[in-house]
């Protein structure tokens, strides 16, 4: 399924895999200090005195640490993350997906925050069976039939009400590292090494994930068309992703891959507040 002129992060990084959760488990008490390390280098170490931001890249542990250093709290943290991982790390938060988002606030309130990714409205029960009502098991894993409609920016966006730094902050360092760029790393080399044939396959323009040689620990990731899509959101907020130009990307891209995500589907989805399951413990 090519994808033009904007990205996602995960579900162009990931088209040949079933969009996963975003989950983020973030503690803190007070800010902390930390190195100081260029945006896109890759540091695992970093040293706090009074709190700890945790992800699945130090990169985007980063740029929380920056919005808890900047006087913010930890949903100020957990968003910038979020965002961040978006550029550095989309398997483990991004765009094109959803997830949860569970706190617990100094005023004692517990939110339980669902954007998971929802069902199309043209989804419908036996999509994925064929004629004789068997599966077709890749319908469901890769391509654009497979994907539901994102959540995360909406959960974010959500989120902001218990927050304390304004949205354009908190997704700058996600644009400065996809805009600059950063170091990737062994792993990620290996990973676009083994999936260049995947990305030819569902891409029929240039994208960031493929290059002539092979990639190599170190080397620079620069993704212009995110920093773009990230750009239309810090100016546009919620709508720069669910109306507008990005929105009508994403659909353009659906139905040329016979996709079902609509313009009405992404306009209509809404993150929801949930009451979480609680009980004494021991």
């Amino acid at each position: 399924m090519p994808l033009r002129k904007f990205s996602f992060g995960a579900l162009k990084y990931f088209m040949q895999r079933k969009i996963g959760i975003s989950f983020l488990l973030l503690v803190f008490y007070t800010v902390g200090t930390a190195q100081q390390v260029l945006p896109y280098q890759v540091n695992k170490e970093f040293t706090g005195d009074q709190g700890a931001v945790v992800s699945a890249h130090p990169l985007a542990s980063k740029a929380g640490l920056s919005m808890l250093q900047q006087g913010g709290n930890a949903i100020d943290a957990a968003i910038a993350t979020q965002l961040a991982l978006a550029v550095v790390y989309p398997g483990a938060g991004n765009l094109g997906g959803g997830g949860f988002m569970l706190a617990y606030l100094n005023s004692g309130k517990t939110i339980s925050l669902d954007y998971r990714e929802t069902a199309p409205a043209k989804a419908f029960k036996d999509m994925f069976l064929d004629k004789e009502g068997n599966p077709i098991k890749q319908l469901s894993l890769t391509g654009p039939l497979a994907s539901g409609t994102p959540g995360t920016v909406a959960g974010l966006f959500a989120s902001m009400k218990y927050a304390t730094l304004p949205f354009k902050k908190l997704i700058e360092p996600a644009i400065e590292l996809a805009e600059k760029g950063f170091a990737i790393t062994a792993s990620q080399a290996q990973s676009f090494n083994s999936s260049k044939d995947d990305f030819k396959k569902v891409n029929d323009h240039a994208i960031a994930f493929i290059k002539n040689t092979e990639w190599k620990e170190g080397d620079l990731l620069i993704q212009n068309e995110l920093a773009q899509t990230l750009k239309r959101i810090r100016s546009k907020g919620r709508k720069g992703f669910y109306n507008g130009h990005t929105a009508r990307l994403i659909v353009k891209e659906m139905k040329k891959g016979q996709g079902i995500i609509s313009l009405k589907d992404l306009k209509n989805y809404r993150a929801k507040e949930r009451i979480a399951i609680s009980y004494p413990y021991k």
